[in-house]
């Protein structure tokens, strides 16, 4: 009895013990020691780029547009490996505005131009000589010779420039080797009706030059030391006069076109397959390519040369910098990288044997082909009084207005009296009236009939009667082409352009000071 007290007591306890736990408020587990934060990882500031710092020198070249480009690619790198920086301006007209900046401390370190102007650049101490060390071996040696002046070399040179024989390859599969060939396969074409004539020609010394050398014409020749002689006029030599006889009876056999033609129209003729010939140049390509004529392109008959003109880089001599722009010439430009850049921009041949002796496009070669006997656009300041005489012989001689001896003596009697100060102070309008006023021919800077005369005002006057017409003009002074001013004064400018009605008094005043030509009618 006892016992049974006891169970009922323990149970009754275990029960209270669970009623109370049950109602109790429930414990609040002690909470869990806090981690202590992770650390914060440092937040970098962002590192400052750095801008190179601008140099403090700057080499300064003038290029054409085409040019522009590549030159400023070479920047950087030519910074880095001289800490000098490089500036290329995009200068459409360097042959006038060098002459001004020069002098004035204004012009470029480094400059693009044609060799011809080589020689007038050297007597006005606008360029100094290069070295180009064992560079130089890299170059075509014609190309050397064009910037080569009094025995020193004063420019690097990067293209070549020279005309080639054109022919049809549907009518002219093979090209001739002579002008008797190309005489034979012109009149053999013409008597079967394919073309109209066998050979055109255009309207100057320039373009029909590879006829004349056949014949051993030339403008100027070279004295022992291998300069220009200015005293040594070729263009009434015995090579130039037979010549143009050979032109006068192919013209009058119909196996050359009659006239003198300007390049538009003669590329024309050749074009559309009338004329089975034509001597151009590489300035041509494109619109033969564009005219879907098959062409062939060709050395000249017979030995034939054209007239070779380089281009090339030089430096000014009043630059601050000559060592580093020599430096930068022969570092950086002379190489085959950047001369084939220049090669494949410009559509010339290379004057870097690298990039000439692999270049892919197939006429480009053969322009390089037939320049390698070109002869050289003698570099002298008095090529500038050749050009308006011997054109208007050239043309005369190929339209039959005169003899091929009688118009080569005039042009070179011409050239002589210009070379020789007959026409020192003279100022001219030479243009395409002149005929219509009484010259012998257009565009005669030596004619006397419209030479201007200067008036008590300092301006200088003359006046014609000119038929209706359209006309281009210029201003030349001393007889010669070497100084002219063309519309706004500019140096070499645009040709100055007038209409007529009817039959009109034309004045023409000149202002030597800003060099301005005004056209009055009545």
């Amino acid at each position: 009895m006892k016992r049974r007290f006891a169970w009922t007591l323990l149970t009754l306890f275990v029960a209270l013990s669970v009623l109370l736990g049950a109602c109790a408020p429930a414990a609040t587990p002690e909470p869990a020691p806090a981690e202590p934060p992770a650390e914060e990882e440092p937040v970098e500031e962002p590192t400052a780029v750095e801008e190179p710092a601008e140099p403090e020198l700057t080499l300064v070249i003038w290029a054409d547009e085409t040019r522009a480009p590549i030159l400023q690619d070479l920047a950087d790198e030519f910074q880095a490996e001289y800490g000098v920086g490089l500036e290329v301006q995009q200068v459409a007209d360097i042959n006038d505005q060098l002459p001004i900046a020069a002098p004035a401390g204004e012009g470029p370190d480094i400059f693009i131009g044609p060799h011809d102007r080589l020689g007038g650049w050297v007597d006005s101490g606008l360029v100094t000589p290069i070295d180009l060390g064992a560079k130089e071996d890299a170059f075509l040696d014609v190309a050397l010779g064009g910037f080569t002046y009094d025995g020193q070399l004063y420019g690097m040179p990067y293209a070549i420039e020279n005309m080639a024989l054109f022919r049809n390859v549907d009518l002219v599969p093979e090209a001739p080797e002579t002008w008797d060939e190309l005489l034979q396969i012109s009149r053999d074409l013409i008597d079967a009706g394919e073309v109209t004539y066998g050979l055109v020609l255009e309207d100057n010394g320039y373009k029909v030059y590879p006829v004349l050398t056949s014949f051993g014409g030339y403008v100027f020749g070279r004295s022992e030391a291998g300069t220009w002689d200015p005293n040594d006029l070729g263009i009434d030599s015995e090579g130039m006069i037979q010549a143009g006889t050979w032109i006068t009876e192919n013209v009058e056999a119909g196996l050359i076109s009659p006239n003198a033609n300007d390049a538009d129209t003669a590329e024309t003729l050749f074009e559309t397959g009338e004329a089975a010939f034509i001597m151009t140049g590489p300035w041509a390509l494109e619109r033969f390519r564009t005219s879907g004529v098959n062409y062939g392109i060709s050395p000249f008959p017979s030995d034939g040369q054209a007239f070779a003109g380089i281009q090339g880089f030089m430096i000014n001599a009043f630059s601050e910098n000559i060592l580093l722009a020599q430096a930068f010439l022969t570092e950086f430009v002379a190489t085959e990288e950047t001369m084939r850049a220049l090669y494949k921009a410009g559509d010339r041949p290379s004057a870097y044997l690298p990039v000439l002796e692999t270049t892919e496009d197939p006429d480009l070669a053969a322009f390089g082909e037939a320049g390698e006997n070109a002869a050289l656009m003698p570099a002298i300041p008095e090529m500038g009084a050749v050009w308006g005489s011997w054109n208007s012989a050239v043309v005369l001689v190929i339209t039959g207005e005169d003899t091929p001896d009688s118009a080569f003596s005039t042009a070179a009697q011409q050239i002589r009296e210009v070379l020789g100060g007959a026409t020192a102070g003279m100022v001219n309008v030479p243009g395409s009236y002149q005929a219509a006023a009484g010259c012998e021919s257009d565009w005669d800077p030596a004619c006397e009939v419209t030479a201007l005369t200067e008036g008590d005002d300092g301006l200088y006057t003359a006046s014609h009667e000119i038929p209706a017409g359209d006309y281009e003009a210029k201003v030349a002074l001393d007889g010669a082409w070497t100084t002219n001013y063309g519309v706004d004064g500019e140096p070499d400018g645009a040709n100055y352009t007038f209409s007529l009605a009817s039959d009109s008094t034309v004045t023409f005043t000149y202002d030597p000071e800003t060099h301005i030509l005004t056209i009055e009618t009545e």
